[in-house]
Protein backbone atom coordinates (compact mmCIF):
# COMPACT_ATOMS: atom_id res chain seq x y z
CA UNK A 1 0.00 0.00 0.00
CA UNK A 2 1.06 3.54 -0.63
CA UNK A 3 2.33 5.33 2.47
CA UNK A 4 2.18 9.12 2.53
CA UNK A 5 5.24 11.09 3.61
CA UNK A 6 5.78 11.95 7.27
CA UNK A 7 3.43 14.73 8.25
CA UNK A 8 5.03 18.11 8.75
CA UNK A 9 2.21 19.53 10.83
CA UNK A 10 1.63 16.86 13.44
CA UNK A 11 1.44 19.39 16.29
CA UNK A 12 -1.12 21.41 14.35
CA UNK A 13 -3.32 18.36 13.86
CA UNK A 14 -3.03 17.41 17.51
CA UNK A 15 -4.07 20.94 18.46
CA UNK A 16 -7.04 20.67 16.12
CA UNK A 17 -8.14 17.55 18.03
CA UNK A 18 -7.73 19.51 21.27
CA UNK A 19 -9.84 22.38 19.91
CA UNK A 20 -12.56 19.89 18.99
CA UNK A 21 -13.10 18.87 22.62
CA UNK A 22 -15.34 21.36 24.46
CA UNK A 23 -13.90 23.20 27.50
CA UNK A 24 -10.43 21.69 27.10
CA UNK A 25 -8.48 24.73 25.91
CA UNK A 26 -11.03 27.26 27.16
CA UNK A 27 -11.07 25.96 30.70
CA UNK A 28 -7.30 25.53 30.67
CA UNK A 29 -6.77 29.12 29.50
CA UNK A 30 -9.20 30.49 32.09
CA UNK A 31 -7.49 28.57 34.89
CA UNK A 32 -4.03 29.74 33.72
CA UNK A 33 -5.20 33.35 33.71
CA UNK A 34 -6.71 32.97 37.19
CA UNK A 35 -3.48 31.31 38.34
CA UNK A 36 -1.52 34.32 37.06
CA UNK A 37 -3.70 36.75 39.00
CA UNK A 38 -3.32 34.66 42.15
CA UNK A 39 0.48 34.58 41.71
CA UNK A 40 0.61 38.37 41.38
CA UNK A 41 -1.51 38.85 44.51
CA UNK A 42 0.46 36.19 46.42
CA UNK A 43 3.87 37.66 45.60
CA UNK A 44 2.66 41.22 46.27
CA UNK A 45 1.25 40.28 49.68
CA UNK A 46 4.44 38.39 50.54
CA UNK A 47 6.58 41.40 49.58
CA UNK A 48 4.38 43.63 51.74
CA UNK A 49 4.71 41.27 54.73
CA UNK A 50 8.52 41.12 54.43
CA UNK A 51 8.77 44.89 53.85
CA UNK A 52 6.73 45.60 56.99
CA UNK A 53 9.04 43.42 59.06
CA UNK A 54 12.42 44.57 57.71
CA UNK A 55 11.81 48.22 56.84
CA UNK A 56 9.30 49.29 59.47
CA UNK A 57 10.12 46.75 62.19
CA UNK A 58 6.38 46.25 62.57
CA UNK A 59 4.10 43.25 62.70
CA UNK A 60 2.09 43.07 59.43
CA UNK A 61 -1.66 43.32 59.67
CA UNK A 62 -3.66 40.05 59.77
CA UNK A 63 -5.30 40.89 56.45
CA UNK A 64 -1.97 40.39 54.60
CA UNK A 65 -1.50 36.95 56.18
CA UNK A 66 -5.08 36.00 55.30
CA UNK A 67 -4.59 37.09 51.69
CA UNK A 68 -1.27 35.26 51.43
CA UNK A 69 -2.68 32.05 52.92
CA UNK A 70 -5.79 32.26 50.78
CA UNK A 71 -3.63 32.65 47.66
CA UNK A 72 -1.68 29.50 48.57
CA UNK A 73 -4.92 27.52 48.87
CA UNK A 74 -6.40 28.93 45.65
CA UNK A 75 -3.13 28.33 43.81
CA UNK A 76 -3.07 24.66 44.87
CA UNK A 77 -6.73 24.27 43.91
CA UNK A 78 -6.15 25.75 40.45
CA UNK A 79 -3.19 23.43 39.83
CA UNK A 80 -5.37 20.46 40.78
CA UNK A 81 -8.25 21.63 38.58
CA UNK A 82 -5.92 22.18 35.61
CA UNK A 83 -4.47 18.69 35.98
CA UNK A 84 -7.91 17.11 36.42
CA UNK A 85 -9.44 18.91 33.45
CA UNK A 86 -6.49 18.12 31.18
CA UNK A 87 -6.44 14.45 32.17
CA UNK A 88 -10.16 13.95 31.61
CA UNK A 89 -10.08 15.64 28.23
CA UNK A 90 -6.91 13.82 27.17
CA UNK A 91 -8.68 10.49 27.65
CA UNK A 92 -11.45 11.66 25.32
CA UNK A 93 -9.02 12.89 22.65
CA UNK A 94 -6.82 9.81 22.91
CA UNK A 95 -9.83 7.49 22.54
CA UNK A 96 -11.09 9.49 19.58
CA UNK A 97 -7.76 9.26 17.72
CA UNK A 98 -7.42 5.55 18.50
CA UNK A 99 -10.96 4.92 17.25
CA UNK A 100 -10.28 6.92 14.10
CA UNK A 101 -7.08 4.96 13.39
CA UNK A 102 -8.72 1.59 14.09
CA UNK A 103 -11.69 2.42 11.88
CA UNK A 104 -9.28 3.32 9.10
CA UNK A 105 -7.48 -0.01 9.50
CA UNK A 106 -10.87 -1.75 9.25
CA UNK A 107 -11.77 0.30 6.18
CA UNK A 108 -8.45 -0.49 4.48
CA UNK A 109 -9.13 -4.18 4.93
CA UNK A 110 -6.95 -7.24 5.47
CA UNK A 111 -4.54 -6.45 2.63
CA UNK A 112 -3.27 -3.38 4.46
CA UNK A 113 -2.60 -5.22 7.72
CA UNK A 114 -0.79 -7.97 5.80
CA UNK A 115 1.30 -5.48 3.85
CA UNK A 116 2.88 -4.12 7.03
CA UNK A 117 4.00 -5.79 10.25
CA UNK A 118 1.17 -6.85 12.53
CA UNK A 119 3.18 -6.33 15.70
CA UNK A 120 4.00 -2.75 14.71
CA UNK A 121 0.33 -2.10 13.93
CA UNK A 122 -0.78 -3.46 17.30
CA UNK A 123 1.85 -1.35 19.04
CA UNK A 124 0.68 1.68 17.08
CA UNK A 125 -2.95 1.28 18.13
CA UNK A 126 -2.13 0.64 21.79
CA UNK A 127 1.16 2.01 23.09
CA UNK A 128 1.37 4.91 20.63
CA UNK A 129 -2.06 6.23 21.55
CA UNK A 130 -1.21 5.91 25.24
CA UNK A 131 1.75 8.25 24.68
CA UNK A 132 -0.73 10.90 23.61
CA UNK A 133 -2.09 11.09 27.17
CA UNK A 134 1.05 12.87 28.45
CA UNK A 135 0.94 15.12 25.39
CA UNK A 136 -2.58 16.35 26.13
CA UNK A 137 -2.30 16.15 29.93
CA UNK A 138 0.98 18.05 30.35
CA UNK A 139 2.51 19.32 27.13
CA UNK A 140 -0.41 21.33 25.69
CA UNK A 141 -1.39 22.76 29.13
CA UNK A 142 2.25 23.82 29.57
CA UNK A 143 2.18 25.58 26.18
CA UNK A 144 -1.11 27.22 27.10
CA UNK A 145 0.28 28.36 30.45
CA UNK A 146 3.40 29.81 28.84
CA UNK A 147 1.21 31.74 26.41
CA UNK A 148 -0.76 33.40 29.25
CA UNK A 149 1.31 33.88 32.41
CA UNK A 150 4.49 35.53 31.00
CA UNK A 151 2.67 38.13 28.84
CA UNK A 152 0.34 39.10 31.71
CA UNK A 153 3.27 39.37 34.14
CA UNK A 154 5.30 41.48 31.68
CA UNK A 155 2.39 43.88 31.13
CA UNK A 156 1.94 44.23 34.87
CA UNK A 157 5.67 44.77 35.53
CA UNK A 158 5.92 47.30 32.69
CA UNK A 159 3.46 49.40 34.64
CA UNK A 160 5.56 49.13 37.85
CA UNK A 161 9.17 48.85 36.66
CA UNK A 162 10.01 48.93 32.95
CA UNK A 163 13.75 47.96 33.23
CA UNK A 164 12.84 44.65 34.88
CA UNK A 165 10.08 44.07 32.36
CA UNK A 166 12.53 44.72 29.51
CA UNK A 167 14.88 42.00 30.78
CA UNK A 168 11.98 39.55 31.02
CA UNK A 169 10.79 40.53 27.56
CA UNK A 170 14.21 39.79 26.04
CA UNK A 171 15.13 36.61 27.93
CA UNK A 172 11.72 34.91 27.65
CA UNK A 173 11.71 34.61 23.83
CA UNK A 174 15.37 33.55 23.91
CA UNK A 175 14.48 30.56 26.08
CA UNK A 176 11.68 29.66 23.67
CA UNK A 177 14.14 29.90 20.78
CA UNK A 178 16.57 27.52 22.50
CA UNK A 179 13.72 25.09 23.11
CA UNK A 180 12.76 25.24 19.43
CA UNK A 181 16.32 24.48 18.33
CA UNK A 182 16.59 21.48 20.63
CA UNK A 183 13.09 20.32 19.74
CA UNK A 184 13.85 20.27 16.01
CA UNK A 185 16.71 17.84 16.61
CA UNK A 186 14.80 15.84 19.22
CA UNK A 187 11.83 15.31 16.88
CA UNK A 188 13.93 13.36 14.37
CA UNK A 189 15.40 11.14 17.07
CA UNK A 190 11.96 10.55 18.64
CA UNK A 191 10.57 9.42 15.31
CA UNK A 192 13.53 7.08 14.89
CA UNK A 193 12.88 5.73 18.39
CA UNK A 194 9.25 4.91 17.62
CA UNK A 195 10.15 3.20 14.36
CA UNK A 196 12.71 1.12 16.23
CA UNK A 197 10.14 0.21 18.88
CA UNK A 198 7.64 -0.80 16.18
CA UNK A 199 10.25 -3.08 14.61
CA UNK A 200 10.99 -4.61 18.01
CA UNK A 201 7.27 -5.22 18.66
CA UNK A 202 6.91 -6.83 15.24
CA UNK A 203 9.90 -9.10 15.92
CA UNK A 204 8.46 -10.27 19.25
CA UNK A 205 5.04 -11.03 17.74
CA UNK A 206 6.60 -12.81 14.77
CA UNK A 207 8.73 -14.96 17.07
CA UNK A 208 5.81 -15.87 19.33
CA UNK A 209 3.51 -16.74 16.40
CA UNK A 210 6.24 -18.81 14.77
CA UNK A 211 7.52 -20.44 17.95
CA UNK A 212 6.57 -23.93 16.77
CA UNK A 213 8.44 -23.46 13.49
CA UNK A 214 11.50 -22.05 15.25
CA UNK A 215 11.67 -25.09 17.53
CA UNK A 216 11.05 -27.56 14.72
CA UNK A 217 13.94 -26.21 12.64
CA UNK A 218 16.21 -25.51 15.60
CA UNK A 219 16.66 -21.81 14.84
CA UNK A 220 15.25 -20.39 18.07
CA UNK A 221 18.72 -19.26 19.17
CA UNK A 222 19.18 -17.41 15.89
CA UNK A 223 15.83 -15.67 16.29
CA UNK A 224 16.73 -14.81 19.89
CA UNK A 225 19.88 -13.14 18.60
CA UNK A 226 17.87 -11.16 16.04
CA UNK A 227 15.54 -9.90 18.76
CA UNK A 228 18.53 -9.06 20.94
CA UNK A 229 19.96 -6.97 18.08
CA UNK A 230 16.63 -5.18 17.62
CA UNK A 231 16.44 -4.59 21.37
CA UNK A 232 19.96 -3.20 21.41
CA UNK A 233 19.14 -0.83 18.53
CA UNK A 234 16.13 0.41 20.46
CA UNK A 235 18.28 0.86 23.57
CA UNK A 236 20.81 2.94 21.66
CA UNK A 237 18.25 5.27 20.12
CA UNK A 238 16.43 5.58 23.47
CA UNK A 239 19.66 6.65 25.16
CA UNK A 240 20.12 9.28 22.46
CA UNK A 241 16.61 10.57 23.11
CA UNK A 242 17.25 10.73 26.86
CA UNK A 243 20.55 12.49 26.22
CA UNK A 244 18.76 15.20 24.27
CA UNK A 245 16.05 15.41 26.96
CA UNK A 246 18.63 15.90 29.75
CA UNK A 247 20.55 18.39 27.63
CA UNK A 248 17.40 20.43 26.95
CA UNK A 249 16.56 20.43 30.66
CA UNK A 250 20.04 21.65 31.53
CA UNK A 251 19.93 24.42 28.90
CA UNK A 252 16.52 25.63 30.06
CA UNK A 253 17.47 25.61 33.75
CA UNK A 254 20.70 27.45 32.99
CA UNK A 255 18.94 30.04 30.82
CA UNK A 256 16.23 30.60 33.44
CA UNK A 257 18.77 30.88 36.26
CA UNK A 258 20.89 33.40 34.34
CA UNK A 259 17.78 35.42 33.49
CA UNK A 260 16.68 35.51 37.13
CA UNK A 261 20.21 36.57 38.11
CA UNK A 262 20.07 39.44 35.61
CA UNK A 263 16.85 40.68 37.15
CA UNK A 264 18.30 40.32 40.64
CA UNK A 265 21.52 42.16 39.75
CA UNK A 266 19.84 45.18 38.23
CA UNK A 267 17.28 45.34 41.06
CA UNK A 268 20.06 45.05 43.66
CA UNK A 269 22.13 47.82 42.05
CA UNK A 270 19.14 50.14 41.91
CA UNK A 271 18.28 49.39 45.53
CA UNK A 272 21.84 50.21 46.63
CA UNK A 273 21.81 53.42 44.59
CA UNK A 274 18.50 54.41 46.09
CA UNK A 275 16.75 54.35 42.69
CA UNK A 276 14.13 51.87 43.93
CA UNK A 277 12.40 51.30 47.24
CA UNK A 278 12.61 47.98 49.07
CA UNK A 279 9.07 46.64 48.61
CA UNK A 280 8.81 47.07 44.78
CA UNK A 281 12.32 45.65 44.37
CA UNK A 282 11.47 42.64 46.53
CA UNK A 283 8.26 42.20 44.57
CA UNK A 284 10.28 42.04 41.30
CA UNK A 285 12.66 39.49 42.79
CA UNK A 286 9.81 37.28 44.03
CA UNK A 287 7.96 37.53 40.72
CA UNK A 288 10.95 36.71 38.47
CA UNK A 289 11.08 32.95 39.36
CA UNK A 290 7.32 32.74 38.84
CA UNK A 291 7.76 34.29 35.40
CA UNK A 292 10.24 31.60 34.34
CA UNK A 293 8.36 28.75 36.04
CA UNK A 294 6.17 28.00 32.95
CA UNK A 295 9.35 27.77 30.81
CA UNK A 296 10.81 25.25 33.24
CA UNK A 297 7.55 23.28 33.28
CA UNK A 298 7.52 23.18 29.49
CA UNK A 299 11.11 21.94 29.56
CA UNK A 300 10.09 19.13 31.92
CA UNK A 301 7.27 18.03 29.58
CA UNK A 302 9.13 18.70 26.35
CA UNK A 303 10.20 15.05 26.09
CA UNK A 304 6.57 13.93 26.48
CA UNK A 305 5.64 16.37 23.74
CA UNK A 306 8.24 14.93 21.37
CA UNK A 307 7.20 11.36 22.14
CA UNK A 308 3.55 12.23 21.61
CA UNK A 309 4.33 13.98 18.34
CA UNK A 310 6.36 11.03 17.03
CA UNK A 311 3.61 8.56 18.00
CA UNK A 312 0.91 10.76 16.48
CA UNK A 313 2.87 11.10 13.25
CA UNK A 314 2.69 7.35 12.70
CA UNK A 315 -0.98 7.25 13.71
CA UNK A 316 -1.77 9.98 11.21
CA UNK A 317 0.15 8.04 8.56
CA UNK A 318 -2.40 5.25 9.00
CA UNK A 319 -5.38 7.61 9.16
CA UNK A 320 -4.28 9.36 5.96
CA UNK A 321 -3.97 6.16 3.94
CA UNK A 322 -6.15 6.51 0.83
CA UNK A 323 -9.29 4.41 0.93
CA UNK A 324 -9.75 1.71 -1.68
CA UNK A 325 -13.01 3.33 -2.71
CA UNK A 326 -12.75 7.07 -2.07
CA UNK A 327 -16.45 7.47 -2.69
CA UNK A 328 -19.19 4.93 -3.13
CA UNK A 329 -20.51 7.09 -5.97
CA UNK A 330 -24.02 7.10 -4.54
CA UNK A 331 -25.70 8.37 -1.43
CA UNK A 332 -25.75 6.00 1.54
CA UNK A 333 -29.51 5.51 1.39
CA UNK A 334 -29.41 4.78 -2.33
CA UNK A 335 -26.61 2.28 -1.75
CA UNK A 336 -28.75 0.53 0.86
CA UNK A 337 -31.62 0.36 -1.62
CA UNK A 338 -29.31 -1.13 -4.25
CA UNK A 339 -27.92 -3.82 -1.98
CA UNK A 340 -31.36 -4.74 -0.62
CA UNK A 341 -32.39 -5.55 -4.19
CA UNK A 342 -29.57 -8.10 -4.57
CA UNK A 343 -31.27 -11.40 -3.83
CA UNK A 344 -29.30 -13.19 -6.53
CA UNK A 345 -26.02 -12.18 -8.08
CA UNK A 346 -24.86 -12.45 -11.66
CA UNK A 347 -21.41 -10.92 -11.76
CA UNK A 348 -19.81 -9.69 -14.96
CA UNK A 349 -16.15 -8.71 -15.01
CA UNK A 350 -14.86 -6.92 -18.08
CA UNK A 351 -11.23 -6.24 -19.01
CA UNK A 352 -9.97 -6.09 -15.43
CA UNK A 353 -6.43 -4.89 -14.85
CA UNK A 354 -4.67 -4.69 -11.50
CA UNK A 355 -1.02 -4.25 -10.54
CA UNK A 356 0.12 -4.27 -6.92
CA UNK A 357 2.03 -1.14 -5.82
CA UNK A 358 5.74 -1.58 -6.37
CA UNK A 359 5.25 -4.46 -8.82
CA UNK A 360 5.98 -4.30 -12.54
CA UNK A 361 3.87 -7.20 -13.77
CA UNK A 362 0.09 -7.11 -13.50
CA UNK A 363 -1.50 -9.62 -11.13
CA UNK A 364 -4.72 -9.44 -13.18
CA UNK A 365 -4.26 -8.67 -16.88
CA UNK A 366 -7.18 -7.90 -19.23
CA UNK A 367 -9.44 -10.48 -17.54
CA UNK A 368 -13.08 -10.90 -18.55
CA UNK A 369 -15.60 -13.50 -17.37
CA UNK A 370 -19.10 -13.99 -16.01
CA UNK A 371 -20.17 -15.71 -12.79
CA UNK A 372 -23.74 -16.84 -13.57
CA UNK A 373 -26.36 -16.69 -10.85
CA UNK A 374 -27.11 -19.99 -9.17
CA UNK A 375 -24.08 -21.78 -10.60
CA UNK A 376 -20.87 -23.17 -9.13
CA UNK A 377 -17.75 -21.70 -10.74
CA UNK A 378 -14.32 -23.13 -9.93
CA UNK A 379 -10.98 -21.38 -10.36
CA UNK A 380 -7.80 -23.36 -10.89
CA UNK A 381 -4.28 -22.31 -11.67
CA UNK A 382 -0.73 -22.32 -10.36
CA UNK A 383 0.43 -20.18 -7.46
CA UNK A 384 0.77 -16.55 -8.51
CA UNK A 385 -1.68 -16.86 -11.40
CA UNK A 386 -4.03 -14.22 -9.93
CA UNK A 387 -6.68 -16.35 -8.18
CA UNK A 388 -6.44 -14.60 -4.79
CA UNK A 389 -6.26 -11.14 -6.39
CA UNK A 390 -9.42 -11.98 -8.35
CA UNK A 391 -11.24 -12.81 -5.10
CA UNK A 392 -9.99 -9.64 -3.41
CA UNK A 393 -11.37 -7.59 -6.32
CA UNK A 394 -14.76 -9.25 -5.85
CA UNK A 395 -14.68 -8.59 -2.10
CA UNK A 396 -13.87 -4.91 -2.66
CA UNK A 397 -10.57 -5.06 -0.78
CA UNK A 398 -8.81 -3.60 -3.80
CA UNK A 399 -10.03 -1.52 -6.72
CA UNK A 400 -9.16 -2.46 -10.32
CA UNK A 401 -6.82 -0.13 -12.18
CA UNK A 402 -8.95 -0.62 -15.27
CA UNK A 403 -12.12 -2.45 -16.19
CA UNK A 404 -15.50 -2.88 -14.53
CA UNK A 405 -17.23 -5.27 -12.15
CA UNK A 406 -21.00 -5.30 -12.43
CA UNK A 407 -23.47 -7.04 -10.14
CA UNK A 408 -26.85 -7.49 -11.85
CA UNK A 409 -25.89 -4.62 -14.19
CA UNK A 410 -24.97 -2.36 -11.24
CA UNK A 411 -21.39 -1.12 -11.04
CA UNK A 412 -19.59 -2.34 -7.94
CA UNK A 413 -18.23 1.21 -7.51
CA UNK A 414 -21.80 2.42 -6.96
CA UNK A 415 -22.29 0.08 -4.02
CA UNK A 416 -20.86 0.81 -0.60
CA UNK A 417 -18.18 -1.89 0.01
CA UNK A 418 -19.38 -2.65 3.54
CA UNK A 419 -22.96 -3.10 2.38
CA UNK A 420 -21.82 -5.19 -0.59
CA UNK A 421 -19.89 -7.56 1.69
CA UNK A 422 -23.06 -8.15 3.69
CA UNK A 423 -24.26 -10.04 0.59
CA UNK A 424 -21.17 -12.26 0.47
CA UNK A 425 -20.34 -15.36 2.49
CA UNK A 426 -16.62 -16.09 2.44
CA UNK A 427 -14.62 -19.04 3.73
CA UNK A 428 -10.86 -18.67 3.59
CA UNK A 429 -8.37 -21.53 3.54
CA UNK A 430 -7.29 -20.54 7.07
CA UNK A 431 -10.45 -19.18 8.77
CA UNK A 432 -10.20 -17.10 11.92
CA UNK A 433 -12.24 -17.55 15.07
CA UNK A 434 -12.51 -15.03 17.89
CA UNK A 435 -12.15 -15.68 21.63
CA UNK A 436 -15.88 -16.11 22.17
CA UNK A 437 -18.17 -19.12 22.14
CA UNK A 438 -18.95 -21.31 19.11
CA UNK A 439 -22.41 -19.77 19.03
CA UNK A 440 -21.09 -16.20 19.06
CA UNK A 441 -18.65 -16.99 16.27
CA UNK A 442 -21.51 -18.36 14.17
CA UNK A 443 -23.78 -15.40 14.99
CA UNK A 444 -21.26 -13.04 13.37
CA UNK A 445 -22.73 -14.18 10.07
CA UNK A 446 -26.33 -13.51 11.12
CA UNK A 447 -26.70 -11.83 14.54
CA UNK A 448 -30.49 -12.39 14.78
CA UNK A 449 -30.46 -16.05 13.71
CA UNK A 450 -32.54 -18.53 15.70
CA UNK A 451 -30.97 -21.63 17.15
CA UNK A 452 -32.85 -23.77 14.63
CA UNK A 453 -31.18 -21.91 11.76
CA UNK A 454 -27.77 -22.25 13.41
CA UNK A 455 -28.18 -25.99 13.94
CA UNK A 456 -29.37 -26.43 10.35
CA UNK A 457 -26.32 -24.64 8.92
CA UNK A 458 -24.03 -26.63 11.21
CA UNK A 459 -25.68 -29.90 10.15
CA UNK A 460 -25.20 -29.05 6.47
CA UNK A 461 -21.51 -28.30 7.06
CA UNK A 462 -20.96 -31.31 9.31
CA UNK A 463 -20.17 -29.12 12.33
CA UNK A 464 -23.15 -29.93 14.57
CA UNK A 465 -21.91 -33.30 15.83
CA UNK A 466 -18.55 -32.17 17.22
CA UNK A 467 -20.07 -28.89 18.49
CA UNK A 468 -22.55 -30.86 20.60
CA UNK A 469 -19.70 -33.01 21.95
CA UNK A 470 -17.92 -29.96 23.35
CA UNK A 471 -18.07 -29.42 27.16
CA UNK A 472 -20.59 -26.58 26.92
CA UNK A 473 -21.86 -27.49 23.45
CA UNK A 474 -22.45 -24.33 21.41
CA UNK A 475 -21.56 -22.16 24.41
CA UNK A 476 -18.02 -23.57 24.53
CA UNK A 477 -15.44 -20.76 24.23
CA UNK A 478 -12.97 -20.93 21.34
CA UNK A 479 -9.54 -19.85 22.55
CA UNK A 480 -6.44 -18.97 20.51
CA UNK A 481 -8.20 -19.10 17.14
CA UNK A 482 -10.00 -22.37 17.99
CA UNK A 483 -6.73 -24.20 18.61
CA UNK A 484 -8.61 -27.02 20.38
CA UNK A 485 -10.33 -27.96 17.13
CA UNK A 486 -8.72 -29.96 14.36
CA UNK A 487 -8.12 -28.42 10.96
CA UNK A 488 -11.13 -30.21 9.51
CA UNK A 489 -13.40 -29.13 12.37
CA UNK A 490 -12.33 -25.52 11.98
CA UNK A 491 -13.03 -25.65 8.25
CA UNK A 492 -16.48 -27.17 8.76
CA UNK A 493 -17.32 -24.58 11.41
CA UNK A 494 -16.24 -21.81 9.02
CA UNK A 495 -18.45 -23.27 6.30
CA UNK A 496 -21.37 -23.43 8.74
CA UNK A 497 -20.86 -19.73 9.47
CA UNK A 498 -20.91 -18.98 5.74
CA UNK A 499 -24.03 -21.07 5.12
CA UNK A 500 -25.81 -19.35 8.01
CA UNK A 501 -25.37 -16.00 6.29
CA UNK A 502 -27.46 -17.24 3.36
CA UNK A 503 -25.85 -14.69 1.04
CA UNK A 504 -26.42 -14.55 -2.74
CA UNK A 505 -22.66 -14.88 -3.34
CA UNK A 506 -20.62 -17.64 -1.69
CA UNK A 507 -16.82 -17.63 -2.06
CA UNK A 508 -14.83 -20.63 -0.87
CA UNK A 509 -11.05 -20.87 -0.82
CA UNK A 510 -10.83 -24.66 -1.09
CA UNK A 511 -13.05 -25.65 1.85
CA UNK A 512 -11.96 -29.31 1.75
CA UNK A 513 -8.18 -28.81 1.74
CA UNK A 514 -7.72 -29.78 5.43
CA UNK A 515 -10.38 -32.47 5.70
CA UNK A 516 -10.25 -36.22 6.01
CA UNK A 517 -12.13 -38.21 3.33
CA UNK A 518 -15.32 -38.50 5.40
CA UNK A 519 -15.44 -34.81 6.26
CA UNK A 520 -14.52 -33.94 2.69
CA UNK A 521 -17.55 -35.80 1.41
CA UNK A 522 -19.83 -33.96 3.87
CA UNK A 523 -18.47 -30.52 3.03
CA UNK A 524 -18.44 -31.18 -0.73
CA UNK A 525 -22.08 -32.19 -0.63
CA UNK A 526 -22.93 -29.14 1.51
CA UNK A 527 -21.15 -26.92 -1.00
CA UNK A 528 -23.10 -28.42 -3.91
CA UNK A 529 -26.39 -27.98 -2.04
CA UNK A 530 -25.54 -24.38 -1.18
CA UNK A 531 -24.60 -23.60 -4.79
CA UNK A 532 -28.10 -24.43 -6.05
CA UNK A 533 -29.61 -21.19 -4.77
CA UNK A 534 -26.71 -18.78 -5.05
CA UNK A 535 -23.68 -17.79 -7.07
CA UNK A 536 -20.76 -19.85 -5.79
CA UNK A 537 -17.08 -19.34 -6.51
CA UNK A 538 -14.52 -21.94 -5.38
CA UNK A 539 -10.75 -21.67 -5.54
CA UNK A 540 -10.16 -25.36 -6.17
CA UNK A 541 -7.21 -27.59 -5.36
CA UNK A 542 -8.98 -30.95 -5.40
CA UNK A 543 -10.36 -32.77 -8.40
CA UNK A 544 -13.65 -33.65 -6.67
CA UNK A 545 -14.53 -29.97 -6.28
CA UNK A 546 -13.51 -29.17 -9.85
CA UNK A 547 -15.37 -32.11 -11.39
CA UNK A 548 -18.71 -30.96 -9.95
CA UNK A 549 -18.38 -27.32 -11.03
CA UNK A 550 -20.73 -25.90 -13.67
CA UNK A 551 -17.88 -23.90 -15.09
CA UNK A 552 -14.11 -23.94 -14.57
CA UNK A 553 -11.87 -20.89 -15.09
CA UNK A 554 -8.24 -21.80 -15.69
CA UNK A 555 -6.00 -18.92 -14.58
CA UNK A 556 -2.53 -18.38 -16.00
CA UNK A 557 -0.41 -15.23 -15.55
CA UNK A 558 -3.39 -13.09 -14.55
CA UNK A 559 -5.55 -14.17 -17.49
CA UNK A 560 -8.19 -16.83 -18.10
CA UNK A 561 -6.43 -19.28 -20.35
CA UNK A 562 -9.34 -21.74 -20.63
CA UNK A 563 -12.90 -22.11 -19.44
CA UNK A 564 -15.57 -24.78 -19.57
CA UNK A 565 -16.76 -27.76 -17.53
CA UNK A 566 -14.55 -30.67 -16.56
CA UNK A 567 -15.32 -32.89 -19.55
CA UNK A 568 -14.96 -30.06 -22.08
CA UNK A 569 -11.55 -29.07 -20.74
CA UNK A 570 -10.35 -32.69 -20.68
CA UNK A 571 -11.25 -33.05 -24.34
CA UNK A 572 -9.28 -29.90 -25.23
CA UNK A 573 -6.13 -31.48 -23.73
CA UNK A 574 -4.80 -27.99 -22.93
CA UNK A 575 -3.52 -26.35 -19.75
CA UNK A 576 -6.23 -27.87 -17.57
CA UNK A 577 -5.42 -31.35 -18.84
CA UNK A 578 -1.75 -30.75 -18.04
CA UNK A 579 -2.68 -29.73 -14.50
CA UNK A 580 -4.40 -33.03 -13.96
CA UNK A 581 -1.55 -35.00 -15.51
CA UNK A 582 1.46 -33.23 -14.05
CA UNK A 583 0.46 -31.04 -11.11
CA UNK A 584 -1.19 -33.84 -9.16
CA UNK A 585 -4.78 -32.78 -8.46
CA UNK A 586 -6.10 -34.88 -5.61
Amino acid sequence: MHTPPILKHTHRRLFSHAVGVPSYLGTGAALSFLFTIVVLVQMFSLSMIIAEVFTHQAVPGPLLFVIFGFCILIRSLIVWLRERNARKKSVIIKSKIRKEAFQKVLALGPLYSRSGNTGGLIHLLTESTEKLEDYFTHYIPALLHIAILPPVVILFIFYLDWPSALILLITGPLIVFFMWLIGTYAKKISQEQWKSLNRLSASFLDAIQGLKTLKMFGVSEQESENIANSSNSFREVTMRVLKVAFMSGMVLELAASISIALVAVQVGIRLIEGMMSFQPGLFMLLLAPEFYLPFRALGQHHHAGMEGSAAASELFDVIDQPAVFASAGKAQQQSITITESITSAEIKLRRLQYTYPGQKEAAINDLSCTLPSGQLTAIVGPSGSGKTTFVHLLLGYIKPDQGTIRVNDLSLEDIDPELWRQHIAYVSQHPHFFNVSILDNLLMAKPLAHMEEIREAALQAGADEFSCRMPQKYQTPLRDNASRLSGGERQRLALARALLRDAPLLILDEPTSSLDPESEEIVTQATLNAAKNRTTLVIAHRLKTVRNADNILVFNKGKIAESGNHNELIQKKGIYFDYLQHLGFQ
